[in-house]
Order: C-alpha cells, then structure tokens, then sequence
C-alpha cells in the first residue's frame, strides 16, 4: 500500500476497555436539530417508557464529520418484542438476528437490540463463523462492530458520544481499522475486508498498517462468503460514486480479483501500441462509472442498470479474452459468438457471484453487440433494422460511455432512459425491453469522421 494512505504507527495500537470515553458537547459538533426528526421521535419514545436507545453507526460518524447521514440506525437494550409493543407502525425482520424497522412516510429507521459478543469470537477455532445473536450490552455491541468509526454511539439525554473503540481519535486522524485483531476479524467475517476499503474510498481515509496488512494476507479467504453477499457488497461499491477509488484499492490488496474470478486467468498478457494495460482500462471505466453515478444523485434519479455496470466492468476482459472490439462477425457467427460470451460468464461468473439468468442475458447483449455499434457510429451510419431492436437504446449508451472511457470526451449529460432499475440487491433487470422512444431519431453523443480512431479494421 502507498505510504501516503497509511496512518502513523502511533495510532495503530487497538485496546478495549470497559470504561468508554464520553465526549462531552462541547467537544463534538452534533446537535438534536442536525438529527432526522423520526429518528429523534423514536429515541424519545424509548427514554420515555425506560429503555436506552443510542443513534448508532454511520449516522453518528457522518455528523460527526459534517456530513448529511443517508440512515438513521439505532440501537436499545428493548428486545424485538418491546420496541413492537411501543410502535405500531413497526415490522421485525432478519433471520439470525431480529431487527425492527419502525415506518415512516417515506423512509424507515431500523431499531437493533444490543448484541453480545460470540463466545467464539475471540477465542474460537479459525473458521468462517455464523452472527452470534445472543442480546448484551453496550460495550459489547461496539466490540463486535465492523470499524471503528462505525462503532459510535450518540445518546439524547446528555448530547454525548460514548467511545469503546478508539473511534473518535481514528475520525480525527482520518482512519479506516478494524475493531480488534483484524486478522482474528477478517477470518470470522471476511466480507469486512470489503467494508473497510469502502469506507477508506468514500471518505478519502487511511487504512490503518495493520488492517491493510491483514486484508492483503486474506484477501483469498473473501469466496468463502456466501456469493449473495460479496455480489450486494460489490453492487453498493458499483453506485458509490466512489468506485475509482475502491478500485484502485481492491487491485493493490488483489480483492478484485477474488470478485471477479475471471480477470484472475485472463489478463493482458502483451501491450500492443493501441491499447491501454488492462489496470488503466479499468480505472477509465470506474471513471465513467462514478461520474454517471454522481449526476444520478445530483438530479435525484436513479443510476445505471447494475447488469450494465457489470458488463460495462468486463470489457478489458473481454477485449483480452476475445479481441472484442474488432470483432467484425454478422448472423450465425454473431450468434455464436455471443454463445461463447454467454458461456464463459455461466461458468467464471455466474455462480461466483450468484447472478441471475436474466442478468447474465442482457450483459451478454450489452457485450456481444459492442462492436458493430463501435463500427456504425464511427461509419455514422445506423440501419433501420438495428434502431428497431429492444436493446438499441442501452447498447447505444453502452457504447457511448465505452468511447468515453477511452477517449475522454464526455457523453450527454442526461442519464439513460431506462424502465425502472431494480432494487441493488436484485440482479434482474429488464431496461433492455424498454420500446419507448424508438420512433425518435436517434442522435449519437458524438461522432467523427477519422478512420481508424478506434481500431477498427474498415
């Protein structure tokens, strides 16, 4: 890791004790009226009826840094049961361990008893453990947290932050650690490696030396995670607007490649003098990514399609497995081309990642037909019969974005439209069957009449 990421030696040293510090008002910038207004509704209806309740997590790290909180999480030494009786406008979820979301008008607060920590968590055997949901108190809930700067917890009664874990000092100093023995941590749960360099991204933090060193010692122990889990994980990081970042991480402790498994066999294994290593074509990707993701929060809708993320992601693989963009193939040897993409994505990363049948389908779309759409706009010339396909629209976006990864020219600044994208955690997406707008005439971001500019053969 580069050693402008990593934090002095002096923070490194991680000790729990039973007695927390208190930061007192004057000593941190959160006050009541930054705090949402159903949040503080229900912090207040438990101190009424005799129960703690705590903000907890990334909202009190995003105050605490002056940042607006997407969440509002809390945490209550109420059982499920209790919190239920108290909201009506409440439902329990979760398997393992039992949570309460309580509903708003638009938005929902989730409610967490505190957790004790696993008999097995400090001591146990050296093996990928299930949540231990046994209740417990608060110094507990915080050792038994991801990172320390999510390990926080804000109390109502006195304006307070309560400390276990060294968090408030590590928000200071802008760093991103592990509570405990990271390397004990990472084999109980290795999907907090992701975590922790997601984090590192967003906020622009160090990774503590050792955490960072305990990632790249384990980053191979991340499949042993349910392929549901690592592909929600990596979706989040895909909308992030912070995707560069994580990327540049992900490839120096090699996570990447535990995600994505079949970059692991195909690289590029020589430069030729129009193309980028595969590192580079990546990072301009993740590039257009975070800027598409961006201009989708800043006008409030909603982002790329997360099967078009994932195809868009493959290209460099799909240039160094199969020579992509110069394809020239038409009818049957398209359609059997298409087949070898198809089966290549089922076998290296449909089960790795759990995707959908539907999903695997429209990335294969999105990549097989790339390179006649690069032929056709740079010939400025679209036939009929293309413009009249379902998938037009998106494959044409798809090719635009492609273009600017590589030349850096910007598309329009309007997002794609898309029907509706699915929630992040389900992979089916179906904006490829929007018909809409296809009497429209259809305008390319930009063209050129130079042959050759993308080596294509003419």
């Amino acid at each position: 890791m580069d050693s402008a990421r990593q934090p002095p030696d002096r923070y490194l040293p991680m000790t729990f004790s039973k007695e927390p510090l208190i930061v007192s008002p004057d000593d941190h910038p959160i006050r009541h009226h930054m705090i949402d207004r159903d949040a503080m509704h229900v912090l207040r209806v438990l101190r009424d009826n005799g129960y703690a309740g705590y903000l907890v997590g990334g909202g009190v790290r995003d105050l605490y840094l002056g940042k607006t909180p997407k969440d509002f999480d809390i945490s209550t030494d109420a059982r499920p049961g209790q919190i239920r009786k108290l909201f009506r406008n409440s439902r329990t979820i979760g398997r393992r361990f039992r949570l309460v979301q309580i509903l708003f008008r638009g938005k929902e607060i989730e409610l967490s008893t505190l957790r004790s920590l696993s008999e097995y968590d400090l001591d146990g055997p050296e093996t990928v453990l299930a949540p231990n949901n046994t209740y417990g108190s608060l110094d507990e809930d915080a050792q038994r947290r991801d990172l320390t700067i999510n390990s926080l917890f804000y109390e109502i009664e006195n304006n307070t932050i309560i400390d276990y874990v060294g968090g408030i000092d590590d928000l200071d100093h802008s760093v991103i650690r592990i509570v405990g023995d990271p390397e004990r941590r990472i084999t109980r749960d290795p999907v907090r490696m992701l975590r922790a360099i997601r984090h590192a991204a967003r906020l622009n933090f160090k990774i503590a030396p050792r955490t960072w060193q305990a990632i790249c010692s384990h980053h191979e122990k991340l499949p042993l995670c349910p392929p549901s889990r690592i592909r929600d994980e990596f979706i989040k990081d895909l909308h992030s607007g912070a995707f560069a970042a994580w990327l540049d991480l992900a490839l120096e402790s090699e996570l990447f490649f535990d995600i994505l498994g079949l970059y692991k066999k195909t690289l590029f294994k020589k430069e030729q003098a129009e193309e980028l290593p595969y590192r580079e074509q990546l990072t301009a990707l993740a590039k257009v990514i975070d800027r598409r993701a961006l201009l989708a929060k800043e006008s409030e809708q909603q982002g790329l399609p997360n099967d078009f993320l994932l195809a868009f992601l493959l290209i460099p693989w799909a240039n160094a497995r199969f020579d992509l963009v110069r394809q020239n193939l038409k009818g049957a040897a398209a359609f059997r081309f298409s087949k070898i993409i198809r089966d290549q994505l089922d076998t290296e990363l449909g089960t790795q990642l759990n995707l959908r049948r539907s999903t695997r389908q429209e990335m294969v779309i999105l990549l097989s037909n790339l390179p006649q759409f690069l032929r056709h706009l740079e010939n400025d010339t679209w036939p009929k019969w293309m413009k009249k396909k379902s998938y037009f629209k998106t494959c044409s976006l798809f090719c635009d974005l492609y273009l600017e990864s590589v030349t850096g020219i910007l598309t329009d600044t309007h997002l794609p439209s898309v029907q509706k994208q699915p929630p992040q955690t389900d992979m089916d997406s179906s904006h490829s069957r929007n018909r809409g707008g296809q009497k429209k005439r259809y305008r390319p971001a930009f063209t050129t009449k130079k042959k050759g500019i993308f080596g294509l053969k003419k």
